[in-house]
C-alpha cells in the first residue's frame, strides 16, 4: 500500500513538473514570436511551432491569445528581473574595494538592462500600450521596481557599515539607475542601437564615480 502510495505521489510529482516546463515552453516561444512578429501579426500556430507543441496545447495551458501575450511578457519580465538580482547579489559582500564592486555592479547591470530580452521586452510593452495600457505597469512592477528595492537593500547596509553615508536607501538606489539608465537609453537611440563596450563602460564608470561623490564616505574611498 505504502508503496503504490509513493509510487502514485511520484507519478503525480512528474506529471505537475512536466506540465510546468511544457508551460515555460510556450511562453518563451511566444516572447521570442512576440518579439520578432508584434502581437497582431504573430499567430498561435506560429507559437505552438516554436514551443515544439501542438495549438491545442498552447490552447489548454493559456487559454487565448490576449493571455498568452500577457503571461509571455510577465514571463519575460521575471527573467530580466532574476537577472537583475543576481547582479544586486554581488553587492552583499562587496569587500575592502567598494568603488570597484560599484564599478562590476554597473557595469552587470547594464548587460542586462541593454541585453535582448530586456530590449525585446520594453518594445513590446510600449508598441502594445493603447491595446494593453495596465502592461507597463506590470512590466515595471516585476523589473525596475524589485530590482530597485532589492538594490535599497544593499545600499542601507552598506549604509549602516559605514560605507555609504547615511541616506535615504530608497532614493539612493532610484539615482543610482537613472544615473546608469538615462545614458544608456540616449546612447543606444531608446535601445535602437547596440552599444559597444567601451560605451558601457564609460557610462558605467561615470554613473559610479557621481553616486560615490555624492553617497560615499571617506572610509570607503570617497572620490574628489
Amino acid at each position: 500500500m505504502r508503496a503504490v502510495a509513493r509510487g502514485t505521489a511520484s507519478a503525480a510529482r512528474t506529471t505537475s513538473r512536466g506540465r510546468i516546463d511544457k508551460r515555460q515552453a510556450i511562453l518563451d516561444a511566444a516572447f521570442t514570436v512576440f518579439a520578432r512578429q508584434g502581437y497582431s501579426q504573430a499567430c498561435v500556430q506560429e507559437i505552438a511551432e516554436e514551443a515544439g507543441v501542438a495549438k491545442l496545447t498552447v490552447y489548454n495551458h493559456l487559454s487565448d491569445k490576449e493571455n498568452l501575450f500577457r503571461q509571455a511578457v510577465e514571463a519575460a519580465a521575471d527573467a530580466v528581473a532574476a537577472e537583475g538580482l543576481a547582479v544586486v547579489e554581488r553587492l552583499r559582500e562587496p569587500g575592502a574595494d567598494l568603488p570597484s564592486a560599484m564599478a562590476d555592479l554597473a557595469r552587470r547591470m547594464l548587460q542586462v538592462v541593454t541585453g535582448k530580452r530586456a530590449l525585446a521586452l520594453r518594445w513590446l510593452t510600449y508598441a502594445q500600450v493603447a491595446r494593453f495600457p495596465d502592461l507597463v505597469e506590470s512590466v515595471q512592477r516585476h523589473t525596475s521596481t524589485r530590482i530597485t528595492e532589492a538594490l535599497a537593500d544593499r545600499f542601507a547596509r552598506l549604509s549602516l557599515s559605514g560605507e555609504l553615508r547615511r541616506c535615504d536607501p530608497a532614493q539612493a538606489a532610484e539615482q543610482f539607475m537613472a544615473l546608469l539608465t538615462g545614458p544608456a537609453e540616449a546612447r543606444s537611440r531608446l535601445g535602437t542601437r547596440r552599444l559597444p563596450a567601451s560605451e558601457t563602460r564609460a557610462v558605467a564608470a561615470a554613473a559610479v564615480d557621481t553616486f560615490l561623490r555624492a553617497y560615499a564616505t571617506e572610509s570607503a574611498g570617497e572620490t574628489g
